[in-house]
């Protein structure tokens, strides 16, 4: 006996029914393990982006680092050294740098101490063993340590594009004039002058062996290929065949330079004053405290009249005997008011408000110059005298 089914085919083995039924367990299942999976993935990604990572080498972010190819960083510099037969070798601590240098006969160390971790005895280590230091913006903490004559004279000039070299240093007149923001310093040897013999952003004690640069510009590579910075930068370090480059870190300060305490800076009698003084304090504010009564409330904010503001620093001025201040302050007040009357527009000269007025008035130019420009009152009487002069030439020139 054979029985069929209606929808069924005699001899299929169903197999449409039972793939509907396993890819509705599958979306269950991923519904339901979502979370894991995406964690997995976000997992599987980071460890991907590591490995990638070290595989492609590894980079420093600090500023002017050789191992950093960001614009702050300075690895074209070390790179270009690097392919004219300069041996560069990064250090990060003190003890490394040490070692790097002992290892070496004559070797140039570049020096970015940006936050002034290094102390004086350090500094004198790192100068006695190398055969020249470079120093890159330091703070005046450095400049004392090095002690080679070199002070900080201020900064270049923000409109400042180029600066020639302005001295006989053979480097610095190789690579010509440089762009640069930064600090300028003094010193024995001075190139890059902001100014007519003043400070400049290269300097360098007697002997050359401790060349002070104001500006990061000069190094980093987004600034390195303007003007004759790379010139500059190159010659002065690649003067030796091999280069420390030495970037401290906190690890380097030492354990001995730490500050004082309030304790040791205090003198030692405050020890017996100071709690007697507390004491005497608290008094003083119980006895004061209690003659002053409660708080009294105000609503603010609190309306002042313009009047009332005007005339109180007019006191104040006639109290204080500043007739020059009250006068210049009478006189700017008349000119901006003339100033905006005429339409001469906020940038108008003192001469432009007199030539209008004096168009307007029945005197001649020269007088009304006299009166609104020329004239210094230097007492009370004349001040008062002068004041309601400038008063009829406004008015005069405002009525017409």
């Amino acid at each position: 006996m054979t029985t069929t089914l209606e929808g069924i085919t005699p001899g299929s083995n169903h197999t449409p029914s039972k793939r509907l039924s396993l890819g509705q367990g599958f979306s269950a299942w991923f519904r339901k393990h979502l979370a894991w999976i995406a964690l997995g993935t976000l997992l599987a990604a980071l460890v991907t982006f590591l490995a990638i990572n070290s595989v492609a080498g590894a980079t420093d972010s600090r500023r002017l680092s050789a191992r950093n190819p960001a614009p702050d960083g300075a690895m074209a510099a070390a790179e270009i050294l690097g392919r004219n037969g300069v041996s560069v070798t990064p250090t990060d601590t003190f003890e490394d740098t040490l070692e790097a240098l002992s290892a070496k006969d004559e070797a140039t160390v570049l020096l970015f101490d940006a936050q002034g971790f290094l102390d004086r005895s350090q500094l004198e280590e790192v100068t006695a063993a190398a055969d020249r230091v470079v120093v890159v913006t330091p703070r005046l903490r450095t400049l004392n340590g090095l002690d080679q004559g070199i002070r900080p004279g201020g900064v270049v000039p923000e409109a400042t594009q180029a600066i020639e070299p302005g001295c006989d240093q053979e480097d610095a007149k190789a690579a010509g004039r440089v762009s640069a923001q930064g600090s300028v310093f003094s010193g024995p040897v001075v190139c890059y002058p902001t100014g007519e013999g003043g400070p400049g952003l290269y300097a360098a004690s007697a002997d050359e062996r401790v060349i002070v640069l104001g500006s990061r510009e000069l190094l980093d590579n987004q600034h390195l290929a303007i003007e004759g910075n790379a010139a500059l930068a190159l010659r002065t370090l690649g003067n030796n065949a091999d280069l420390v480059w030495y970037i401290p870190g906190v690890g380097d300060i030492s354990a001995s330079n730490s500050n004082p305490t309030l304790n040791e800076l205090a003198p030692r009698w405050l020890a017996f004053a100071g709690p007697w003084l507390g004491f005497v304090a608290l008094l003083v504010i119980a006895w004061r405290g209690r003659r002053m009564g409660p708080l009294v409330f105000e609503p603010l904010p609190v309306v002042v009249k313009a009047a009332e503001t005007a005339e109180g620093r007019a006191r104040l001025y006639q109290d204080s005997r500043a007739v020059g201040r009250a006068a210049e302050n009478l006189r700017a007040g008349t000119l901006s008011r003339l100033a905006r009357h005429f339409n001469l527009g906020a940038d108008a000269t003192p001469e432009a408000v007199v030539d209008a007025t004096a168009r307007h008035v029945a005197g001649a130019a020269h007088e009304v110059r006299l009166v609104l420009i020329d004239f210094k009152p230097e007492s009370e009487g004349q001040l008062v005298q002068w004041a309601q002069q400038i008063e009829r030439i406004e008015q005069e020139a405002t009525a017409r």
